[in-house]
């Protein structure tokens, strides 16, 4: 994982943002390791050493610059390139709010907790516990510096749940103490009442280019009544997108704004205690609006098919459109089974409301939330417009999930579409689909979808599954996003 030295200092001269969050510099004559934007004077290229993370970086004894803020960097894209093992392990390590021993993760991976500590060490160069402690001191000097959160709320959201710990590592890692980095904030940050009546704001980074009208036109055609809302703004990249949500025995409400200027997402978060929740709705949100995708890769890769090239000159950058959970998405896919997007959102919605709960937001309003596995578990699916097959395959899948059949977390594509296949009812669109967009697997490819097949075509005769699987054996492993192109390339057709 070392990066290259020459293209990284190409990149730092230039303050490219495409490549922000894919390498660090560190300053030995400084002791601090900056982003590639970072808008201080260059040093000399003597006096520079590359790190692909921050936690390599932190682990060789820099601290964070305090200019550019790695901590507000985009998700490195090198975790793609270390062993399936430990890109998994990394995910769950983000899953959660607080730590797992390296046994418990272990145990969910398969493997031995003696074999884990040697692939982070053949391929990251770290323990677990220095990324996990890393990354999480990086997300709380974010809270730091851009809300009014007490420091122990912080701590909390941070996965720490020993004050006296978090102080402990954050001062190892920035070389001061949490209390020192919020006097430097004095003034420059509202007090937040952790009340759900006012929000707890964070920001969340990425590397351009990113289609922000593309995205909420995609999620508009698909918002849950109660649960879901965007709203298509005047300028395109003022649009807002907001659901619901419960995490941490806590119900409560997101809004997401575009900051194109900034390169980043505002959200804004109420609940009544959102500090318990901020890291999981981080983490959720990116893989929602899949904010750490390599896009400059995907592009160059794709662009190398005649058809998808001709998409990419009338689009920028695709973006793999993710669900905020992944059972949630994988109920509504088995829903939108052989009919339309707009009747498949029509019937989840009858789901939620049939078999969800609501609350009063802060607001006055009420919303809803999408059921679990555990409140659908008695569900029988009767009079929300679904045949008799359709139903059962509903409660089956319900029930696989609960008993452990279906796993969210599974290694890879083939698992998943295995798992899923075996149930009656289900087929490999499903499995496919549902890996695309409910589990974010950038290789995943329906490839028996009429849109693919369509657009895969000539003149009025489809292509088969056969011959489109063939064609995109070229575009791994991002097939995900060249059925997003096959798609976009329809909207083409029409509009000539």
């Amino acid at each position: 994982m070392q990066p290259d030295p020459e293209l990284c200092h190409s990149a730092r001269l230039a303050r490219d943002k495409r490549f922000d969050g894919r390498f660090y510099t560190a300053v030995k004559t400084t002791g601090i390791f900056c982003r590639p934007i970072c808008p201080a004077r260059p040093p000399l290229e003597k006096n520079v050493e590359y790190f692909a993370t921050a936690a390599e970086a932190t682990a060789a004894g820099y601290r964070p610059c305090l200019r550019c803020r790695p901590d507000a960097a985009p998700g490195s894209a090198a975790w793609g390139l270390v062993s399936t093992t430990v890109q998994r392990a990394m995910n769950l390590m983000r899953r959660e709010r607080e730590a797992q021993s390296i046994e418990q993760l272990a145990d969910r991976l398969g493997i031995s907790s003696r074999y884990l500590r040697k692939l982070f060490a053949e391929h990251v160069g770290l323990s677990p516990l220095q990324v996990w402690q890393t990354e999480r001191a990086l997300f709380a000097f974010g809270l730091l510096r851009d809300t009014g959160l007490p420091i122990a709320d912080v701590a909390f959201a941070s996965g720490f749940n020993s004050l006296r710990r978090f102080n402990g590592v954050f001062k190892d890692i920035y070389r001061r103490t949490p209390t020192e980095v919020r006097r430097e904030q004095a003034g420059r940050t509202s007090k937040t009442a952790d009340s759900g009546a006012e929000p707890v704001r964070m920001y969340l980074s990425y590397r351009p280019p990113l289609d922000w009208p593309q995205l909420l036109e995609f999620f508009a055609a698909r918002t849950l009544p109660g649960i879901e809302q965007v709203v298509m703004g005047e300028d395109p990249e003022q649009g807002l997108y907001q659901r619901t949500f419960e995490l941490e025995g806590q119900r409560g409400l997101l809004r997401v704004r575009h900051q194109p200027h900034k390169d980043r997402l505002e959200v804004e978060v109420f609940a009544s205690r959102s500090g318990a929740v901020l890291y999981q709705v981080r983490e959720r949100l990116r893989r929602l609006f899949d904010l750490d995708a390599d896009s400059e890769e995907i592009r160059n890769h794709l662009a190398a098919d005649p058809l998808l090239a001709e998409v990419l000159t009338h689009s920028q950058a695709p973006r793999l459109p993710g669900a905020w959970d992944p059972f949630e998405y994988a109920l509504r896919a088995i829903l939108g089974q052989q009919i339309s997007v707009a009747a498949a959102t029509t019937i989840a919605g009858r789901v939620a409301h049939a078999y969800g709960a609501s609350f009063a937001g802060a607001d006055g309003v009420d919303y809803w939330l999408f059921p679990t596995a555990e409140q659908l578990s008695e569900a029988d699916f009767s009079g929300i417009g679904v045949t008799r097959a359709r139903a059962n395959t509903l409660r089956t899948f319900v029930a696989a999930t609960l008993s452990g059949e279906i796993d969210f977390d599974a290694p890879d594509l083939e698992t998943w579409c295995r798992q899923m296949t075996a149930l009656p009812g289900i087929g490999d669109w499903t499995a496919q689909y549902t890996a695309m967009r409910g589990l974010s697997l950038p290789d995943a490819f329906p490839a028996s979808d009429l849109g693919v097949l369509i657009a895969l075509g000539s003149g009025d005769k489809k292509a088969t599954p056969k011959q489109a699987l063939a064609r995109a054996e070229n575009w791994r492993p991002w097939r995900a996003y060249a059925a997003l192109l096959l798609w976009q390339s329809l909207k083409l057709r029409q509009s000539r």
